[in-house]
C-alpha cells in the first residue's frame, strides 16, 4: 500500500517557489517596513506545510543479526554498533538522512546537538 499522506520534495518545492516569480515589469518595490514579496510569498507557501506530520529519528548505528541470535536477546544483553563513541549520530526524518549531531546531557535528560545539516545536493547523491 503506498502512503500518501506526505508531499514529495518534488511538490514542496513548487509550494515554496510558485509565487517566488515577480510579475513582468514589475520593479520590485516594497513600501516602508514591509518585506519583500518574495519573503512574504515565502513565508505564505511555508504555512501550508507546518502541519505536517514528520517522523524524526536518531540512529546511534547498525548491527546485522540473523533470526537465531536476535531470539536470544533479553534484558542486560549489550549490542556492539557499527560506530565508535564519537562518531556522530545520523538524524533523519522520514527514513532520510538530513543531518548529523551528537549526544547531549541536561540535568538527567538525554538530548540531541545538531553538528552538520545535510545539504540538498548531498541527499541526492545518496539517493543514487
Amino acid at each position: 500500500m503506498i502512503d500518501n499522506s506526505f508531499l514529495s520534495q518534488e511538490e514542496i518545492n513548487a509550494l515554496l517557489d510558485s509565487n517566488n516569480e515577480a510579475p513582468a515589469g514589475s520593479p520590485g518595490q516594497q513600501g516602508e517596513g514591509e518585506k519583500p514579496a518574495s519573503s512574504r510569498d515565502s513565508s505564505a507557501n511555508l504555512e501550508l506545510i507546518m502541519d505536517f506530520s514528520l517522523t524524526l529519528s536518531v540512529q546511534l548505528g547498525n548491527n546485522l543479526k540473523n533470526f537465531r541470535d536476535a531470539r536470544l536477546f533479553g534484558p542486560g544483553v549489550v549490542l556492539e554498533l557499527d560506530r565508535l563513541i564519537n562518531e556522530p549520530l545520523s538524524i533523519m526524518i522520514n527514513n532520510k538522512l538530513i543531518a548529523r549531531g551528537e549526544v547531549v546531557v541536561i540535568d538527567e535528560s538525554f538530548g540531541i546537538k545538531i553538528t552538520q545539516i545535510i545539504q540538498p545536493i548531498e541527499r541526492i547523491r545518496k539517493l543514487g
